[in-house]
């Protein structure tokens, strides 16, 4: 089965392709000079074919990938003949250059590697036959070797493996700007996962407070509204500080883990420690564990409020983690808000990267403890 390559995709150009025309222009000013000094078979019909074939040459190096498949082989084809008639004629020691060219050019050009091979068998034997041809009908004394023209042949594979290693360069490029856009699919669906758990999350507790003020509202009980209304404003601005902490760790030029989770300690008055040599954290791990930090801060702060609250960062040479504590709470606790379900999302996401994150309370049955560790 004849075994077809895929069209060339001009991606830019080497510096072979930039060379090429010029020792090709140097080829051609040596055999310029040499049939100027020396006696030449048929001297019309030489001079003839060295025109033509710097002209199929030319037209070689101009891109051929809009041109049709049967004016490729022709262009081809022209040039490996007229180039191998040349041989003989010229008597010249550049002459056999241009079969050679000729062949290589087949094996690159040709999208099809029968073809190729055809186009530079059928120079090799005109070759051939014309050097037997030229020297039965005019001896020379240094006439080529009638196997010389069937060398010709052997430069369809150079120019063969050139393409196919262009092929598998070109290759390579698609799958890895298909390997980019999926990473960049990846990334966006990870993106919206982070806003909806951020947002989801408070908005169904704002709803609940909402709903809770109107009935308290239709009762009479305006004070108790009031607060729920309060309270709903409370977690509309935990919201927008939740979602601009996942948005600055979602950043492609985001901080180390160490310090976004100092600066999330600094906005919310949270004591924090870093104990270990600490080293690259991954992104997907990094985000785990700031999403776990923000929702274990967000659930003290609801939970607990005006309770000390803590984190400890712990990098080791297995694993990566994190405890935030709380102690009881000397305020008056908020109305949960939404499901409870925020560390459950948070576990079995950490739980794909091969971590584990416990909630439970402190030894002495007080506040509350949350750990995460993820492997490295």
């Amino acid at each position: 089965m004849e075994q077809v390559r895929t069209p060339r995709v001009r991606v830019g150009r080497s510096v072979e392709d930039l060379l090429r025309p010029f020792v090709f222009a140097l080829l051609v000013l040596l055999a310029v000079l040499q049939f100027a000094t020396r006696a030449l078979v048929f001297p019309g019909l030489a001079m003839a074919l060295l025109a033509a074939v710097v002209v199929f040459a030319c037209a070689s190096f101009l891109p051929s990938d809009r041109l049709p498949v049967a004016a490729r082989i022709t262009l081809a084809l022209a040039f490996s003949l007229t180039s191998a008639v040349l041989l003989p004629l010229a008597q010249s020691t550049v002459a056999p250059g241009f079969a050679f060219i000729a062949s290589a050019v087949a094996g690159r050009k040709l999208a099809s590697r029968r073809a190729a091979v055809l186009v530079a068998a059928a120079g090799a034997v005109t070759a051939a036959a014309a050097v037997w041809l030229v020297e039965d009908i005019h001896p020379m004394s240094s006439s080529w070797p009638w196997w010389l023209g069937l060398a010709v042949v052997a430069p369809v594979y150079l120019g063969i493996s050139r393409q196919d290693h262009e092929d598998a360069v070109r290759n390579a490029e698609r799958a890895f700007r298909s390997e980019a856009r999926e990473v960049a699919l990846l990334e966006r669906g990870r993106i919206a996962r982070e806003i909806h758990d951020v947002l989801g999350h408070s908005l169904s507790g704002i709803s609940l407070q909402l709903d809770l003020a109107d009935a308290l509202h239709g009762k009479g009980r305006d004070a108790e509204a009031n607060l729920a209304v309060r309270r709903a404003r409370a977690l509309a601005v935990d919201s927008i500080a939740e979602t601009r902490h996942a948005i600055e760790a979602l950043r492609e030029d985001s901080l180390p883990l160490s310090r976004t989770l100092e600066l999330m300690a600094i906005g919310d008055s949270v004591a924090l420690a870093v104990t270990g040599e600490q080293w690259p954290v991954e992104t997907d791990v990094a985000h785990a564990v700031i999403r776990a930090a923000q929702e274990a801060l967000v659930n003290a702060a609801k939970h607990a409020p005006g309770a000390d609250r803590s984190m400890t960062l712990r990098y080791s040479e297995e694993a990566v983690g994190l405890t935030v504590a709380n102690g009881p709470a000397t305020q008056e606790p908020r109305p949960a808000a939404g499901g409870g379900l925020g560390l459950v999302g948070m576990r079995e996401r950490i739980a794909l990267l091969g971590g584990t994150l416990s909630a439970g309370p402190g030894a002495d049955g007080s506040g509350w403890i949350v750990e995460v560790e993820i492997p490295k």
